[in-house]
């Protein structure tokens, strides 16, 4: 028979296993800032070493581009604010179509990574604490979690670290999350490259860009009207639902 002494080492390493890929993130967060590296998420690091990027890309172009997508996909896992100035410094150094796709791949691997990290040390736990609302959220969420993906992804009205993490307590599956990431964050990551692919004139101006183009009225209808075409599964099946009980 296991005795319960037995038994409690092996629970703590269970407990340490889930939680350890949400402790390297947040240790990666806190790297990040006490190593100061921040300093280079800014426009003023921009300016201050514009010339030496573009040498690097011109003198390096492949390798250059998987450093930055690779930085990008770090920025996103740690959940650093900065994902803005470098997506305009991928459309600076790429130009709008590969430095926009750059950053979309590695928005969405970023944010997968951080998907899986909550989904494995927080899912048990939000399910075990979660009421009847909350379990009848959760359900409406799975069932249509695709379009609401894409209403979340599509208007940046909440933080992208929090959009991250709430599917995976909602338990939506990691490829209908990876597909509405993707697709979702296409409209805006490219109304920033193109952004920054013309921002060696500001430069060159001593300007700095407007970073809430993405609000202009211009842009921002656009995607209100593409998030609403995301919901109108969800319209149909409320539609249909309610035909067939009457």
């Amino acid at each position: 028979m296991t005795s319960d002494a037995t038994l409690q080492p092996v629970a703590k390493k269970t407990l340490f296993q889930r939680f350890l890929p949400l402790l390297l993130l947040a240790a990666g967060f806190v790297a990040f800032f006490a190593a100061g590296l921040d300093e280079y998420l800014s426009w003023n690091a921009l300016v201050d070493h514009n010339e030496w990027l573009i040498q690097q890309v011109s003198d390096n172009a492949i390798a250059s581009f998987l450093i930055y997508s690779a930085a990008y996909i770090l920025v996103v896992a740690f959940s650093i604010p900065g994902g803005t100035i470098m997506t305009l410094v991928g459309g600076y150094l790429f130009g709008t179509l590969i430095g926009g796709t750059a950053t979309v791949l590695g928005a969405t691997i970023g944010a997968c990574l951080v998907f899986l990290a909550a989904r494995t040390a927080l899912g048990d736990l939000f399910r075990k604490k979660a009421g009847g609302a909350l379990l009848r959220m959760e359900r409406g969420f799975q069932e249509n979690a695709l379009s609401y993906l894409l209403v979340l992804r599509l208007i940046p009205l909440f933080p992208f670290w929090l959009v991250n993490i709430v599917p995976a307590l909602l338990e939506v599956p990691l490829r209908t999350y990876f597909i509405g990431t993707l697709l979702g964050i296409i409209p805006g990551t490219f109304v920033y490259a193109s952004v920054g692919a013309g921002l060696g004139t500001l430069l060159a101006q001593g300007r700095t860009p407007d970073l809430g183009i993405i609000f202009n009225l211009e842009i921002f209808m656009p995607l209100i009207g593409l998030s609403l075409l995301s919901l109108l599964p969800v319209a149909y099946r409320k539609i249909k639902a309610r035909r067939d009980k009457g």
